[in-house]
């Protein structure tokens, strides 16, 4: 009967924060707009902090706890499925065209900073760990607090660029709807309230359920948590897909794994520092092959279909090797 409740509860707490998201977005935009800052801006910033917020809310709840492992694979599985399931399914649905600023300036940034967390987790593993001996669940590196601090200091920058960008450029993006400022203000409120709200919930019915099916926090941050914390950005791309504007999906799954590394694992390493286990890092390995193989694809014109497939293929791969091993 417990199992039951924690499984209602957990799927009410996605709920909650997708839907916290939503009016999160839509409150803080329309202030926004109040204050007559540019559309563009607000996508770039705003919005695009609304689709990150179920990651942000799951994964800071988890640090806090010391849930470690949910609060690292969380991020990593939210940006294998961005990046394979949303962007591959996508593809399948129409081809994906990739946009030049996309492949020069934001995916590139995304490899990179993957990369050089992945190295910084390695330095202290290589020395310290006996590789015929370890096991996945041994912990043998840690996202230490100066590693968040420095996530954080390269996600600003990172903003400070795109608004600069934006501005000089005066690209405009879709209009924004205003409320009045006291709904605009409940919306913002309410929206907070359900999004910490969802993060404990999703968090707490997590754990337990991992410890009553046996399955690791690695795992199941890596696969369910993940999974519904990226319910976003599915809809989100598959709606422009299915409406034709798949170029919106790469953006909005390009931004929202660059968000997921830089703020949130910042945040939450800041926060308190993360331990990482083995299969964490094994999972770091295998984001790295899927971004630069999702890169490679991206370098034509467009994701084909086939190439989605693939993606998709990868994915589903990477799920069962997580749950054999």
């Amino acid at each position: 009967m417990e199992m039951v409740l924690k499984i209602v509860l957990l799927i009410l707490g996605f709920i909650a924060l997708i839907k916290g998201a939503d009016l999160f977005v839509d409150g803080s935009s329309s202030i926004a707009a109040i204050f007559k800052v540019p559309s563009v801006i607000i996508g770039l910033t705003i919005v695009a902090m609304g689709t990150s917020a179920p990651e942000l809310a799951v994964s800071t709840s988890a640090a806090i706890n010391g849930s470690n492992e949910i609060a690292l694979s969380n991020v990593v599985g939210s940006n294998l499925f961005n990046l394979l399931m949303v962007l591959g399914v996508c593809a399948v649905i129409k081809p994906v065209p990739i946009e030049d600023a996309i492949k020069k300036r934001d995916y590139p940034l995304n490899i990179i900073t993957t990369v050089l967390l992945f190295v910084a987790l390695g330095v202290g593993m290589i020395s310290a760990v006996d590789f015929a001996k370890v096991r996945m669940s041994d912990n043998v590196s840690t996202v230490s607090r100066w590693i968040g601090i420095c996530l954080l200091v390269i996600f600003i920058a990172y903003i400070i660029f795109l608004v600069c960008s934006a501005l000089k450029n005066k690209t405009e993006g879709e209009a924004v709807k205003q409320m009045s400022p006291l709904k605009s203000v409940m919306f913002i409120l309410i929206g907070i309230a359900l999004i910490v709200a969802g993060g404990h919930f999703v968090v707490e019915s997590a754990k337990y359920i991992a410890a009553a099916l046996g399955m690791s926090e690695t795992l199941i941050g890596l696969t369910v948590v993940a999974l519904g914390t990226s319910l976003p950005e599915l809809v989100t791309s598959i709606v422009a897909a299915r409406k034709g504007e798949n170029g919106l999906a790469v953006g909005n799954v390009v931004g929202s794994n660059i968000f997921n590394l830089l703020l949130i694992l910042g945040v939450s390493a800041t926060i308190h520092p993360i331990a990482v286990n083995f299969a964490s890092m094994v999972d770091f390995a295998i984001l790295i092959v899927a971004s630069i193989l999702v890169y490679i694809f991206a370098l034509t014109k467009k994701i084909n279909r086939i190439e989605g497939v693939a993606m998709i293929l990868f994915y589903v791969a990477t799920v069962i090797f997580a749950a054999l091993r």
